[in-house]
Parts: C-alpha cells; structure tokens; sequence
C-alpha cells in the first residue's frame, strides 16, 4: 500500500517525515534517502502497535488531499510503499470460483504491474481497496 509522506528540513537538522494519514508516525534522517528508508521502518512498527491494541489500519489518501493542509506547507511530498499484508495474521488457503475472462485480466495485470506479485496479492489489494472504502 503506498503512502503519502512529507519531507521538512530546517537548517542544522536531518530531514523530518511525517505520514499524514498515520497519526503519531514520524520519522527522520540525515539525508532524504535515509529518512524514507527510516519511515518504511517507522510505518511497520505503527502498524504493529496497532495490530497488537486491536486497532484497524489506516487508509491511505493521495497526495493531493493533504496539499493544502497547513501543517505540511513548505514540506516535500514522496510516497513510500509498505506491504500491509504481514497486519493480517496468516495466509488462509480457499478456493474461489471467478469467470475465465476476469481471471485473464487478473492475470494481465499481475504480470505487467509489479505491486502483485500473484493472484492472490492482487485479490487481496483489491479486497483492502473495497473494505476501505
């Protein structure tokens, strides 16, 4: 799942991040690629927190619904992508019946986007997607 982040810098300081859509998630580095690699870090532990206090997850906005958020002028906007699916306990083996020509596509896209790296990766993304909603 990807999430906007922005990126604030004053002088004699290492580069803050802050997730906006994860209230309390932060995190910081001397240069921008660390502290993007110290927010991927920062989302999993949140999220683990959460797990473990019962809590749901956090839906991811874009970007462009943050923009115009005064807390976050001046600031640099990424986004990073976490795996969200480890939050929801063990994989479950089932058995679905789907038409043949929608599996084709399914199987279309997952070969051509590499967020899925299956089938299952991609019903599971569009599942999160729908229950998000």
């Amino acid at each position: 799942m990807k999430f906007a982040v922005v990126l604030h810098k004053d002088e004699d300081s290492e580069y803050g991040v802050i997730v906006p859509d994860v209230p309390g998630c932060f995190s910081a580095g001397t240069t921008v690629t660390e502290a993007l690699e110290s927010v991927e870090q920062a989302l999993a532990f949140h999220f683990e927190g959460l797990v473990v206090d019962g809590e749901v997850l956090p839906n991811p906005k874009c970007i462009d619904e943050h923009m115009n958020n005064p807390d976050y002028a001046g600031g640099v906007w990424a986004v990073v992508e976490i795996d969200i699916t480890p939050y929801f306990g063990k994989s479950v083996r089932f058995n679905a019946t789907l038409p043949e020509h929608l599996l084709d596509r399914i199987d279309q896209t997952v070969s051509r986007d590499r967020r899925y790296k299956s089938r299952s990766g991609f019903l599971a993304a569009a599942a999160l997607r729908e229950l998000s909603a």
